[in-house]
């Protein structure tokens, strides 16, 4: 199949690379070779590109760039989070979070479980609205830390954060916010939403692999998990020059036209939804449909029917989406998030889904809903015995 006619419906997984942030990288591969803590001139370009794209990434999420630490992507930044947090309360081995995380955070935890660190998973609905009275009363006993998912990688969901946040704000517990499916998607401003911290990676807004950021708001002594004196001693090992200059300008053309940008892209995944709703109104559910979501994503069940041999067939057609996560694909378990939203592994294991970006055009979206209703009703017809799967 020619590479023109492929449907890219994964973005949650990763958006493609900007070219203007390839471009902006291109310099820091060759010749720009520096080390930004190497004295010389080699080593203080280097350096003026960290610097400016913190001011950069700082900018999109109203933030000090001093407040802004560099890492390795996401996971890392939610691990530093998370164990820096229980270091600076050793007397409070408790984290409060939710029964939806990302598995960077989910797996996390479960280890630490294992280390005697007490964890409580407000549990939502079958919608996945977050049990925010659940979350109050967890709240009343002494955490270390609240760490919340902003916007679900699934089915899109958004938290409650202005009211989680508020409740750990009551109760002196500092709070954490997984925004790697919320940067880049929805305004995120530290100055009107008082987190305590902020973890993220470049490649879901147009930037590079390996690259993240944690925002580490003023006041909070947070501890490294790489000892060294790079980033002001909060992060050791020599800076990945060329990432960070390409997440600036990621972060840069990510916050202009961030509204329009989302209303558009809502149209054609509300698009989407319809066209597979009409097509299968008894074979198709959107699940989270009731609830505040992220303009770009949709996690869509198809009857019972074996989620992995449709997605299989689509990928024959060119259209690529996704099982769920992309951290957690491929290893033979029905989602977490699904099953905490009440449904069993086989409507977990019947549901796809897909995820939408700037790049998407009504085009596609017209081809992808046909190709999926007629791929998912084969597959419905037979497992309801109505015909052979062809």
């Amino acid at each position: 199949m020619d590479e023109a006619d492929r449907i890219y419906l994964d973005h949650n997984a990763t958006a493609p690379l900007r070219p203007e942030a390839f471009a902006a990288m291109a310099p820091y591969l060759r010749e720009q070779h520096g080390n930004p803590s190497s004295p010389g001139w080699s080593g203080r370009l280097a350096k003026e590109a960290v610097v400016r794209a913190r001011s950069e990434v700082a900018d999109l999420i109203g933030a000090q760039p001093s407040e802004i630490l560099f890492t390795s992507g996401a996971t890392e930044s939610i691990h530093q989070a998370i164990l820096g947090a229980l270091e600076l309360s050793p007397d409070r081995p408790r984290v409060v979070s939710t029964a939806v995380e990302h598995p960077s955070t989910a797996l996390l935890l479960e280890r630490l479980e294992g280390r005697g660190v007490e964890v409580v998973r407000v549990p939502v609905d079958h919608e996945g609205r977050l049990d925010l009275g659940y979350l109050e009363r967890a709240l009343d006993k002494p955490a270390a830390l609240l760490s919340l998912v902003w916007v679900n990688n699934e089915t899109g969901v958004l938290s409650p954060v202005e009211r989680a946040v508020g409740l750990a704000k009551e109760k002196g517990t500092l709070c954490h916010l997984d925004a790697a499916q919320a940067v880049g998607k929805i305004p995120v401003d530290a100055r009107a939403l008082p987190f305590d911290l902020l973890s993220f990676s470049a490649h879901k807004l147009g930037g590079p692999k390996g690259i993240g950021v944690l925002f580490v708001r003023k006041g909070v002594c947070l501890p490294p998990l790489f000892c060294g004196h790079q980033e002001r001693g909060r992060r050791g090992g020599t800076e990945n020059v060329a990432a960070i200059a390409g997440f600036g300008i990621a972060a840069r053309l990510a916050a202009s036209g961030l509204a329009e940008r989302s209303r558009a892209v809502g149209r054609l995944r509300d698009r989407l939804e319809e066209e597979i709703l009409l097509s299968l109104p008894d074979g198709a559910k959107v699940h989270g449909r009731q609830c505040p979501r992220v303009a770009n994503t949709t996690s869509i069940q198809f009857g019972r029917i074996d989620g992995e041999e449709l997605l299989a067939r689509l990928e024959q057609r060119g259209i690529e989406a996704s099982l769920g996560s992309a951290c957690s694909s491929g290893g033979g378990e029905p989602s977490r998030i699904l099953l905490a939203m009440g449904l069993s592994a086989q409507e977990a294991g019947a549901t796809l889904r897909f995820s939408l970006g700037r790049e998407t055009t009504i085009e596609e979206v017209e081809r992808a809903a046909r190709g999926i209703v007629e791929e998912a009703s084969v597959l419905i017809k037979a497992q309801t015995g109505e015909g052979p799967v062809g």
